[in-house]
């Protein structure tokens, strides 16, 4: 029986994402997800070295609504930008 699963890899989190969580999740540059997903070969330190934090220069972060912190909600809204008062 074949089981689909996943995981969701985190590190320390970037200047950027610091004020918000003390953990983000360990997003892989396209050149990486080869030796990541095993077509590769790789030791461990170099898989432990792609287990470092996103550049936060290459991201951008806005306010959302408190919409995002409920399972219960699922739609492309939830990351409309909101005006903070």
């Amino acid at each position: 029986e074949r089981i689909r699963s996943f995981t969701i890899a985190t590190t320390k989190p970037n200047a950027l994402c610091a004020d918000l969580h003390n953990r983000m999740p360990v997003v892989l540059q396209p050149d990486a997800w080869p030796i990541w997903l095993g077509e590769e070969p790789a030791d461990p330190k170099q898989l432990k070295a792609l287990l470092a934090p996103y550049a936060g220069d290459d991201m951008i972060c806005w306010p959302v609504g408190a919409r995002v912190g409920s399972i219960k909600n699922n739609d492309p809204s939830l990351i409309d930008p909101i005006i903070l008062q």
